[in-house]
């Protein structure tokens, strides 16, 4: 006798029940509405993409991250880890014939092959929006503002959630300032990336690997400790008054003032984002009770469409992930938040007003009604029990006295209140 079957889904990737699609599609709901809002323009593509370049784009060690293997053609392909490499492609196939800058986004879905840990899957949903073609510092605004948005239109408010800012460019600039040769930085970045991921022992440790002598490491754990941009500023010295990357931030963070979402923004230095591409400011956005992994992230990476042979491009774009933002929204909100009750069931006692139920239910959906009719007769209890467990605003069930009348009993669910309905 063979293996009893398993009927779990494959590890690290999900089934999504009605319970959980209603709280899947308030996220998206949320994604589209915010990207609409902000004039974004939806694009998709394929799941798989073409392994070559992927490895390009993030090294050959991006095999043992993904999901990969050879088709009947022996191509060499994989399930898209993150859509930006495809957006890149994409972007450089037609650059000669596309108008910039461009606002685009996506709600993508993407494969990891990774350890999980909370808030990780091998699988998820990544909200994508990016501008290209766009070197000033508006763009990385626009972005920031519509992710914002998004989750205030989930329920959040900035006492829920901040956006940790930083710029890889001005900390480049302070590890200059402190003596850090340019030639470690990138290591420094990497090692920096890690923090609050494993002790600072470790990361010292790292960063004593990559060539650092003992007094820049406790100059870099100092440059940690700088706490906002006056003290970025005054660490910088005459150099800060030329200095593009902080002028960048100082920009950034008065036209969000100017656009009413300050209250949401927070600098901070430590912001690395592991990724080598982003080449300028970066951002992640945390919930403030430092329960769960980072909500989104982002920022600049201006040389992305270059690695794949494109034209040199600005570019600036997030990735915000379903999981983790699911789970922080039924903390915040409780898990019976999205259990709103709407629509309106319709039953019928015996098969003699089976037609009376099925013209009621068509000319209340011709009306704009969401309507779920009952598909056999049934009892009064038993239509009401379902009606009600359904989450229906409202019920008419119809039996032999309300066909002789031609009119019904349309039931609110929840005050018990009854109007008539006619039924001809």
């Amino acid at each position: 006798m063979g293996e009893q079957l398993s009927f779990d889904a494959p590890r690290g990737m999900r089934d999504f029940y009605p319970s959980d699609m209603i709280w899947r599609n308030k996220v998206f709901d949320a994604f589209r509405a915010a990207a609409e809002a902000a004039g974004f323009q939806p694009y998709d593509s394929c799941v798989v993409e073409n392994y070559d370049l992927l490895a390009r784009k993030a090294g050959e060690e991006v095999g043992e991250q993904i999901y990969h293997f050879y088709d009947k053609s022996e191509r060499h392909i994989a399930l898209r880890p993150e859509m930006t490499p495809t957006l890149a492609r994409m972007v450089a196939q037609k650059q000669k014939e596309l108008s910039f800058p461009l606002k685009w986004t996506t709600i993508a879905q993407c494969f990891r092959y990774e350890r999980m840990t909370k808030g990780r899957k091998r699988e998820h949903y990544q909200w994508n929006i990016d501008i290209i073609g766009e070197d000033s510092v508006l763009a990385e605004v626009e972005v920031i503002s519509a992710a914002c948005d998004a989750l205030r239109r989930m329920g959040l408010s900035s006492a829920d959630f901040k956006v940790h800012v930083s710029s890889r460019r001005l900390l480049g600039e302070v590890l200059e300032r402190s003596g850090v040769p340019a030639d470690r930085h990138a290591q420094v970045f990497l090692a920096l990336d890690k923090r609050g991921k494993m002790p600072d022992s470790e990361i010292s440790a790292m960063l004593a690997d990559g060539g650092l002598e003992e007094s820049l490491i406790e100059k870099v754990f100092q440059i940690l400790s700088l706490s906002d941009l006056e003290a970025v500023r005054a660490y910088l010295g005459e150099e800060a008054s030329s200095s593009k990357a902080l002028s960048d931030l100082d920009a950034l963070f008065s036209l969000a003032a100017t656009a009413g979402f300050a209250d949401c923004l927070v600098f901070d230095i430590g912001v690395i984002r592991g990724l080598s591409y982003y080449t300028g400011i970066v951002f992640e956005c945390f919930d403030t009770k430092g329960e769960f992994r980072a909500v989104f992230g982002g920022g600049r990476y201006d040389n992305l469409l270059t690695t794949i042979g494109g034209e040199p491009t600005g570019a600036v774009g997030l990735g915000f992930g379903d999981v983790v933002v699911t789970e922080l929204l039924k903390s915040r909100l409780g898990e019976d938040a999205v259990l709103s009750r709407k629509g309106i069931a319709v039953g019928f006692m015996c098969d003699e007003q089976r037609d009376a139920a099925v013209k009621l239910a068509s000319s209340l959906r011709a009306s704009g009604e969401a309507v779920d009719l009952s598909l056999r007769a049934q009892k009064p209890k038993k239509f009401f029990s379902r009606a009600d467990s359904s989450n229906a605003a409202k019920a008419v069930f119809i039996g032999p006295d309300d066909l002789e009348r031609g009119f019904g009993k349309l039931k609110d669910l929840q005050t018990r209140e009854e109007v008539e309905i006619c039924l001809t």
